[in-house]
Parts: C-alpha cells; sequence; structure tokens
C-alpha cells in the first residue's frame, strides 16, 4: 500500500471514530431505536393466534386463547384487534388499539356480556389488561417517538452482545412507568429483555423474550414473552404462534363495529 492510501485511510479511521466519539448517549439511543424500529417496518399487516398463561404467585395457572391481527398506517401508529376465544367467560371480548406516534393512544374495550363497546382513558392504560401482567399501555406497538432514548452501553445476555437503552415516556403523566430498559442484539436489534419501572423508579416488571423467528427473510418475531411482576410475584406468558403476513386487512377491519363482529 502506498504512503499516499496509508495516509487517506487513516483519516477515515480518525474522522470515523471522532464522528462516534462525537455522539452525546442520547443521540445513540435514538439511532438505535431508529433502526431497530426500521428493520421491525414496511410488514403491512399480519394475524397470529396467542396463548396467554397467567400464573398467580403459587404457581396456579389458567390459559386463554387469543387471535390478534394488525395493520400497519401510513403516518402514523399501528392499528390492532386482540379478540379473546376461550375460556367461555371471555369469549368474544376484543380490544381495538390504534397507536399514535404523537398524542394520546386509542382504546375500546368490547364486552360480550354487556354488549357494548368501552373506551379506555388515558388514565386508565397502566390498569391490567385482562387480569394479566400486562397494562393496556403495553398492548400498543412501540413508536419511537412515543420516548426519549439514552445509550447505556453495551453488556453481554444470553451470549449475546447486546445494546442497552434507557427510554423514557414522552407522556410522563399518563404512562405507568417513569423509565424502561431494554436489552438488544447488535446483529439483529432484537428486544431480549425490558425492566420496567414504576413512578417511584422501583423496578416494577421484566419482560423476557425468546424463541425469535424468522418471517419474509425480514422480520424476528418472538414467540414467547414472558412478563413478571416482581411487586406481586405474578407472571403471564404470551406464547405466539401462526403467524401470517399481508392478509389484505384493511382499515375496516379495525373499527369500533368491527370489534362486536369478532367472535
Amino acid at each position: 500500500m502506498s504512503i499516499r492510501k496509508i495516509f487517506i485511510v487513516s483519516c477515515l479511521v480518525f474522522f470515523q471514530t471522532i464522528s462516534c466519539y462525537a455522539q452525546s448517549p442520547d443521540e445513540q439511543g435514538l439511532e438505535i431505536a431508529l433502526e431497530a424500529d426500521m428493520r421491525a417496518s414496511s410488514f403491512g399487516d399480519f394475524t397470529a393466534v396467542m396463548e396467554m398463561v397467567l400464573r398467580g404467585k403459587g404457581g396456579r395457572e389458567s390459559h386463554r386463547t387469543i387471535r390478534v391481527k394488525t395493520l400497519e398506517t401510513d403516518g402514523d401508529g399501528d392499528k390492532s384487534m386482540t379478540t379473546f376465544d376461550s375460556p367461555r367467560d371471555v369469549k368474544g371480548t376484543a380490544l381495538l388499539t390504534y397507536t399514535h406516534k404523537v398524542g394520546d393512544d386509542d382504546q375500546w374495550l368490547y364486552l360480550p356480556a354487556l354488549k357494548r363497546v368501552k373506551r379506555i382513558s388515558s388514565r386508565n392504560k397502566s390498569g391490567s389488561f385482562m387480569g394479566s401482567e400486562f397494562s393496556f399501555e403495553d398492548m400498543g406497538s412501540l413508536e419511537v417517538e412515543k420516548y426519549t432514548y439514552t445509550y447505556l452501553g453495551t453488556e453481554a445476555l444470553n451470549g449475546k452482545e447486546c445494546f442497552v437503552l434507557e427510554r423514557y415516556p414522552v407522556d410522563k403523566g399518563n404512562s405507568g412507568y417513569s423509565r424502561m430498559v431494554s436489552w438488544l442484539d447488535k446483529m439483529e436489534y432484537r428486544v431480549w429483555k425490558e425492566d420496567y419501572y414504576n413512578k417511584r423508579n422501583k423496578l416494577f416488571k421484566t419482560l423476557v423474550l425468546s424463541d425469535y423467528r424468522l418471517y419474509l427473510d425480514k422480520y424476528w418475531m418472538a414467540h414467547t414473552m414472558k412478563m413478571v411482576n416482581h411487586q406481586n410475584g405474578k407472571e403471564t406468558d404470551l406464547n405466539w404462534s401462526n403467524f401470517n403476513f399481508r392478509t389484505g386487512l384493511d382499515n375496516s377491519d379495525f373499527n369500533q363495529n368491527s370489534l362486536k363482529r369478532a367472535k
């Protein structure tokens, strides 16, 4: 290699290093969040089946079967509907969620026993979703604009080198969390673990994701999600299956009338 080429390569390495170090932790955090979001975008729509396992402090379990459908929307967050198929006492109950990039999300819950649709207010988003350790807030899609970010560094988790990212809700008043800490692997930007802190900044819940599988040669979907509540000792597992992408869903499949038809 000539002296000139060595000089050019040295300069490139130098400026790349300077650029990397010039980024603040907040800028690095946002950059990682945007990359993760980009990799998970443009799927169009999907349907799936989900088994919800509620596990009490003593280990007693109850099982629920749920159908899920999700639609990406242009310029805003996803729309989703979750419909309970079993057991009989919750069959037909359905949650419709419009996640927004800015402002409060919209959520409606259909209760078949009452034959009416109940709107979930922003103040109640931190409440338990159908007795699980997931809140109504957790049921929406994760939109980058909803949070600010700080990069905390890297850490090995289950043999994977991960980015550790802290995010803070922009809407602090209506969120049930003060902050969340996420572990994303450096290779695919998949989230493997998240710690949720309550308003008093105490560790509240931990979500562990596993059994990732690749769809359409691009989209990694976790087939197992375990949420552990550190305050009450309860757990909820979400076991996913039967993913189907680009099924032709549209906005007419996600309105209050479709909630009542979701049987």
